[in-house]
């Protein structure tokens, strides 16, 4: 591929669509490119399920004429392709959660979200994998095998939405949806180099699927964060299917200001994490960047400790016994053996045991609320490893982090953010590791202040911008 063309795979969708107005570029020529890059890397990275692109193309042509048009204006997100996660149903094209019990499946209707990015007149061209039904942070299902990541092809992508994370940072896309009850947004952001967005709970509506889910969010995954205000402008706002969704409608900001005085706490460890070494190096180059741009950073105690991760995984294993449980007699051999063992623990969980997971709810704001009150966001990795490779077994009793045994699921860091899920949170690049693989931090605002969280990642992205390396892939 030309140079030329594979500049035009990584343009975001705010430099596409100014060069669309200024008729100097045409949707076409974008997804013509795109195409070009998906035919070209699917074949090593297997980051779609499905692909439509005769359709999409058409549709790209359809978007070419409205900017050409003399009157009326063209719709926010017209001609920007945008891949969608195989989990997220959308109205009559095949849907199938990763699932081999799915595989012939066709919803009804599209989720919200969903929906709303392609009424915004984006081109969906493909669907994203993701391990069965979102369960866990490494993409591999029965059905569609392993994704790999385009950073180093031995290391997951993360997951769930692992198949997004890859696509953004090859160039097959120019942005994509994902779905976060555990990190399944902010995961794969960090180990792919790009950006990811959970919104506080009830900002973007769920799907019909999952109502009242107060784990699980749907946001935009990016290469930008000004890409990531441009999706979230469009996906948040009250919903009819989904009660739980606020009334209020937030505007993000897309272009950076001055954060000079931002009071920025951080936590390395966030009271019980194991670190390691390169994950801390760039973390801290980071916070150095924001103490450069006037910033008010001040190391914290969150205080936390391994009973959170114990409360989430308690609540994950419950979440897939009630959608699943009845369906292992029939799917049991079909299934993810990781996926079958968490359900059957959630079966075994006892309704007490269940309900005090609210309470360890309330002991977590307890400590983090306070810090909050006192600074604009919490800075903290976003994965305590840059990644893991596709062998690793998160069944697994332990690891060993900077020389200390940890339980396996301790490689990532976002899961005690769920459960302080109006919260909002961003993760954003921080630098590479040696084996390349990118690594992350997590932007935390005070419940439901998104623009300050936007504000926050627009400053740091300004200051150091990371689109100017790609994978060699």
């Amino acid at each position: 591929m030309s140079n030329a063309n594979l500049d035009l795979c990584y343009l975001t969708a705010t430099e596409a669509i100014a060069a669309f107005k200024k008729h100097v570029l045409s949707p076409v020529e974008v997804l013509k490119a795109i195409i070009a890059r998906c035919e070209a890397l699917q074949p090593k990275l297997n980051a779609f399920t499905y692909t439509y692109f005769d359709r999409a193309l058409t549709q790209a042509r359809a978007a070419e004429v409205q900017y050409t048009r003399r009157t009326g204006e063209p719709r926010p997100l017209e001609g920007v392709s945008i891949a969608i996660k195989d989990f997220h149903p959308v109205e009559g094209e095949i849907t199938t959660f990763g699932s081999r019990m799915y595989r012939n499946y066709r919803p009804q209707r599209s989720a919200p979200t969903v929906q709303r990015l392609l009424d915004a007149g984006a081109i969906m061209h493909g669907r994203t994998t993701t391990p069965e039904f979102a369960h866990t942070g490494i993409t591999a299902s029965p059905l569609w095998g392993l994704t790999r990541n385009p950073w180093n092809l031995e290391y997951t992508p993360g997951g769930s939405s692992g198949g997004a994370g890859a696509v953004l940072a090859a160039g097959m896309t120019t942005v994509a949806d994902g779905t976060d009850g555990g990190g399944s947004i902010r995961i794969p952001a960090s180990v792919n180099g790009v950006v990811g967005y959970k919104p506080p709970f009830g900002r973007n509506p769920l799907d019909l699927d999952h109502p009242l889910e107060t784990i699980l969010h749907y946001g935009p995954m990016t290469r930008s964060v000004a890409d990531a205000a441009l999706m979230q402008n469009i996906m948040s706002g009250p919903h009819l299917d989904d009660i739980c969704t606020v009334r209020d409608k937030v505007i993000l900001p897309e272009i950076a200001g001055d954060i000079r005085g931002l009071r920025v706490a951080y936590s390395m460890n966030l009271g019980f994490y194991a670190i390691d070494p390169e994950v801390r190096r760039n973390t801290l180059a980071a916070l150095d960047v924001l103490r450069n741009l006037g910033c008010a950073v001040e190391e914290v105690d969150v205080g936390w400790n391994w009973g959170v991760i114990s409360a989430w995984t308690t609540y994950w294993t419950v979440l897939f016994a009630g959608l699943l449980g009845d369906q292992l007699p029939r799917w049991r051999y079909e299934m993810t053996e990781g996926l079958v063992r968490m359900i059957e623990s959630g079966l075994a969980v006892s309704a007490d045991r269940f309900y005090r997971i609210n309470l360890v709810r309330g002991e977590m704001y307890k400590s983090l609320g306070p810090i909050l009150q006192s600074h604009d966001v919490l800075i903290c990795p976003t994965t305590a490893l840059p990644s893991v490779k596709h062998e690793f077994d998160l069944a697994g009793s332990h690891i060993v982090i900077d020389g200390e045994p940890v339980p396996a699921i301790g490689w990532y860091m976002t899961m005690p953010f769920n459960l302080v899920s109006q919260c909002p949170v961003m993760a954003v690049p921080t630098g590479f590791a040696a084996s390349g693989i990118p690594t992350g931090m997590q932007i935390v605002g005070k419940t439901f202040d998104d623009i300050t969280v936007f504000r926050a990642a627009l400053g740091y992205e300004k200051a150091r911008p990371w689109r100017e390396q790609r994978p060699a892939i």
